[in-house]
């Protein structure tokens, strides 16, 4: 019995090499005083990749956002960001933009990240998971956030699977019915 529990320990703790250790403050969608009580418009301010010029998610107020937060040892997020392109081309006509956060502080892997997983994402450099950790309160790699045309986080994802797919498009649809105002 002993290998038996052994076993299912390391199991359950290789699970954990997919999540980043510094990010441990509650989820957007669960902390207190979040989503239910006050829905605000998300602002930060990140960099581009790999100009470096300054990208203000406010600017994109009118359209609805999927935020992928990524890191170039995810290996999960190598699955993901590709389907998330096809959402992009897919959706973008409706008013979808799709973003791959990156938090690796040091941006050195990602040309070769996005060639292996054949991803031209508009990609945005969250050095060190400042805008992650902090104003989004991510705990685990991957994590989808979805934003409507206010800005405003309606629905946030840790980790990925294919499976989860049909009901990001739900997802999608649902706010691209939302009039834009």
């Amino acid at each position: 019995m002993r290998p038996f529990r052994l076993a299912l320990a390391v199991l359950a703790l290789s699970g954990c090499a997919q999540k980043m250790p510094s990010l441990t403050a509650p989820a957007l969608a669960t902390s207190p005083g979040g989503l239910e009580s006050a829905p605000t418009p998300l602002e930060f301010t990140v960099k581009r990749y790999p100009g470096g010029e300054p990208f203000s998610i406010a600017s994109d107020r009118g359209s609805v956002v999927l935020l992928d937060v990524w890191a170039t040892w995810c290996a999960p997020c190598r699955d993901a960001l590709p389907m998330y392109q096809d959402f992009a081309k897919h959706y973008a006509s409706r008013g979808l933009k799709v973003y791959a956060l990156n938090v690796d502080g040091d941006t050195r892997g990602i040309p070769a990240f996005l060639e292996e997983a054949k991803v031209t994402l508009p990609v945005l450099l969250d050095a060190n998971a400042e805008v992650s950790e902090k104003v989004l309160r991510i705990r685990g790699m991957p994590t989808t956030v979805l934003l409507d045309r206010k800005g405003v986080v309606r629905y946030v994802h840790e980790g990925f699977a294919e499976e989860f797919l049909s009901k990001y498009q739900a997802e999608i649809e649902e706010l691209l019915a939302e009039p834009a105002k």
